[in-house]
């Protein structure tokens, strides 16, 4: 089964986009009171048996079964009966937001995430249609529940085949985006070693080095705009909480960062085109970029975005039938890619590579990424 998601910039009227501010300003009130009654369960059941809690004591009876999604989902259908606003909501999608802390509650759980958090009209930002009628879909319209057709931006044309089964409405500080999933039943088989392999060597001098010895300077995204954005932070701290002065000042420091991820993700995908146009096998260390966001220069690196640029080289080399694969990290710097000699650590001021034992000289991080790629070659070409 073959899924894409497609993404347009809806147009919606002044009437359509009450029913969406209405849809998100609902959201977090269902998830609130769930999150809620399961911290209420849980919380009653962490006294012992046999005595009771100097604090608090919640008082819930022990025949009560877990509030679990299929036990909340019941109690929202009656709700809906007796409550007006809540009926004036699309059911599917206040299901989907139990779904969505349920799945909070399992991630808790297995990936040792944080506790699910309460969550105010602002932090939930979108909201999802699990189902969509067939040929909802004409021209530069889309129908949606509650919405009717609403006009988007078709910035591209839907892949022939391809079936909707899901549609995502989200606001951002530039207007509204309607996220589609497509699906198609179809296997394709994952892209072989094949061609010119490259290998690629990341870091905070230079974004990138290949192994061909190109050299990619880190555009500073941040940067660029770091005082205009002090500015507007500045003059935040200065208004009155919930004054409309306030949100409107919130739209513009918003606009400001969504500005900033685009231009750095436009940048990304035209990066990764770039690579794919040299190579048709590509070798990147297997790096864990979230350690790297907690040291010394964790600004430059969520500045740069390392796992975001990989994540989108994986989906481009994959569309353009270039393979990908990450290979050991550790002592790339330390040999040398002509001999295999093992020169030792370099200091960072040390820019080039100098080989003690073949006199091979070349540029440090072009020098680890020949390593990258010969490791690559060797691990990848015996099972071509």
């Amino acid at each position: 089964m073959l899924t894409l998601t497609y993404e347009y910039k809806l147009i919606p009227d002044r009437q359509q986009i009450e029913v969406i501010e209405h849809t998100l300003s609902e959201g977090p009130s269902v998830w609130n009171y769930a999150l809620r009654e399961r911290k209420d369960w849980l919380a009653s059941r962490k006294s012992p048996v046999n005595a009771c809690s100097l604090k608090q004591e919640y008082i819930i009876s022990p025949d009560a079964p877990y509030p679990n999604y299929h036990n909340q989902a019941k109690s929202l259908t009656k709700a809906k009966k007796i409550n007006e606003v809540l009926k004036s909501v699309n059911a599917q999608v206040l299901q989907q937001v139990l779904r969505t802390l349920d799945r909070a509650f399992a991630d808790m759980q297995s990936k040792k995430l944080g506790f699910p958090r309460f969550k105010n009209k602002y932090r939930m930002r979108s909201y999802a249609y699990p189902q969509m009628l067939k040929n909802c879909v004409k021209g530069n319209q889309i129908k949606l529940p509650q919405l009717g057709w609403v006009k988007f931006r078709k910035s591209r044309e839907i892949p022939d085949g391809f079936e909707l089964k899901q549609a995502r409405i989200v606001r951002r500080a530039s207007g509204y985006f309607v996220m589609l999933s497509l699906q198609l039943d179809i296997s394709i088989p994952d892209v072989p070693f094949h061609g010119h392999p490259l290998g690629i060597d990341l870091g905070l001098d230079k974004f990138l080095a290949t192994s061909d010895g190109e050299l990619v300077d880190r555009p500073r995204f941040l940067n660029q705009l770091q005082r205009k954005r002090k500015l507007l932070q500045r003059r935040l701290r200065n208004k009155k909480k919930g004054s409309n002065n306030r949100q409107k000042l919130n739209q513009k420091i918003a606009r400001l960062h969504q500005r900033i991820s685009d231009t750095r993700k436009d940048w990304h995908f035209k990066l990764a085109h770039h690579l794919c146009d040299q190579a048709q096998s590509i070798f990147i260390e297997d790096i864990n970029f979230i350690s790297w966001a907690k040291g010394m220069f964790g600004k430059h690196t969520l500045d740069a975005s390392f796992g975001q640029f990989v994540t989108l080289l994986n989906w481009v080399a994959w569309k353009r039938d270039v393979f990908v694969a990450k290979v050991d990290k550790n002592y790339t710097s330390q040999i040398c890619p002509n001999c295999g000699f093992y020169a030792g650590k370099k200091l960072l001021s040390e820019r080039e590579h100098n080989c003690p034992e073949c006199g091979y000289k070349t540029h440090r991080d072009v020098a680890a990424a020949q390593i990258i790629r010969n490791r690559g070659v060797e691990e990848y070409a015996l099972l071509a």
